[in-house]
């Protein structure tokens, strides 16, 4: 198959537009187009793209000092790492370069303590449409339909249950069980979010059964939902949580939290060559510090409101099904048309929105999104429904 390049691996499928350029919620590609974006690098970029903040603080770290071996403290590593410990329920913080290799520590984690508190204990349950990362590990922690013979055999030790059934969680815990891990939102599956009731019953199960409780927030924390992180919106403390994604508002930047009875690695258990390098915990503490500003958090669930009420309004419209999530990380479940073609269509527009399954639309600008762009937005989508139902309704006629 030809494309505009020939050299890189084929591991998506992708159209054959040349971004080249960003600015808050907008890309340019090489023919100077611009479309409106509300996939952000997959919940990537929390300040949009080529925030103002963000470029400088990275522009002046990388005249200053880029990556003195991550055997040795920086400054931005401290801060970032700090701001973390002071905004959350965690002690400690180690850095990675990406969500999957923090989940890949939270595992390690989780059966350090094991070998150390709990009789060797390894096993960790996991959800049915779960997604935790694309490592070896992370993916036999993930319950997403096709990979569980995807590149076997797999990592022992993960037990699969369906999300939101406490029953289910409580009939396979065992002896050798160490830990529960979760995303509270499922976004790959669709954005399924975690019920209230089931989260506070498993916290308690866990604590009763002297499990630990993974919270993997790659892709709900650092304000997606409302809130810093998604823990907040319950009566729940996690014992680990991971961070990624939004946390570097766009490079590679991710974190691994635990409390301190739990933190239990030694010198030498863990490592990573780039890990909390200078250049990108700068970015961090941007990105954190924009948040952190007074009313940026209640601006974000003050927009998510008003987000749903128009996907509402465009569900009624179109006889389309429920809007799920928090925050700006929201879905629309489009029922018996193809999101991959509503997706499409939108691109065509000039709009870049995201089907994690083939029934959900998935929503997740920046969160410095406008009330205007979430009109644009809308309009947009609403000409591609529009459009696809005529098509739809003139083919059927002909018939």
């Amino acid at each position: 198959m030809n494309t505009v390049c020939d050299a890189i691996m084929p591991i998506t499928i992708r159209p054959e537009t040349i971004f080249v350029s960003g600015q808050g919620s907008y890309l340019t590609d090489d023919q100077g187009n611009t479309f409106l974006d509300f996939v952000q690098g997959w919940a990537v970029n929390t300040l949009g793209h080529c925030h103002p903040t963000l470029v400088k603080a990275i522009q002046e770290q990388a005249r200053t000092l880029i990556n003195p071996s991550p055997g040795f403290y920086n400054m931005p590593m401290i801060q970032l790492a700090t701001t973390l410990v002071e905004h959350s329920v965690f002690d400690h913080v180690f850095f990675t370069n990406s969500g999957a290799e923090a989940n890949e520590g939270a595992i390690k984690l989780a059966r350090k303590w094991g070998s150390l508190y709990k009789k060797n204990a390894y096993k960790i349950i996991t959800f049915e449409n779960g997604f935790h990362g694309r490592t070896l590990a992370t993916m036999s922690a993930s319950g997403k339909a096709g990979w569980e013979t995807l590149f076997a055999p797999k990592v022992p030790g993960f037990i699969k249950v369906p999300f939101n059934n406490l029953e289910a969680v409580n009939n396979v815990i065992d002896e050798q069980t160490v830990a529960v891990m979760l995303e509270p939102i499922q976004g790959e599956a669709g954005v399924i979010p975690v019920a209230e009731k089931f989260i506070t019953g498993l916290r308690k199960l866990t604590q009763d059964k002297n499990v630990l409780l993974i919270f993997d927030e790659i892709q709900t924390g650092i304000g997606r939902t409302g809130k810093l992180f998604c823990y907040q919106h319950f009566n729940v403390e996690p014992d680990i949580m991971t961070l990624g994604k939004g946390l570097g508002g766009g490079v590679p930047l991710a974190a691994l939290l635990a409390k301190k009875p739990f933190s239990c690695f030694q010198p030498g258990d863990q490592g990573g060559t780039f890990n909390g390098n200078p250049l990108v915990t700068r970015a961090g503490n941007a990105v954190l510090n924009e948040i952190l500003q007074p009313g940026f958090l209640q601006n974000v669930a003050d927009k998510s409101l008003f987000l749903q009420q128009h996907l509402t309004a465009l569900a009624t419209k179109y006889n389309l099904g429920t809007v799920r999530g928090r925050g700006l990380l929201l879905a629309l479940d489009t029922k018996e048309i193809d999101a991959t073609q509503i997706v499409k269509r939108a691109f065509e527009q000039k709009l870049l929105i995201n089907a994690p399954r083939n029934n959900s639309l998935r929503f997740m600008p920046a969160l410095t999104v406008t009330i205007t762009e979430i009109e644009q937005m809308i309009a947009l989508l609403d000409t591609v429904l529009s459009n696809m139902i005529e098509n739809t309704t003139t083919r059927l006629q002909c018939n």
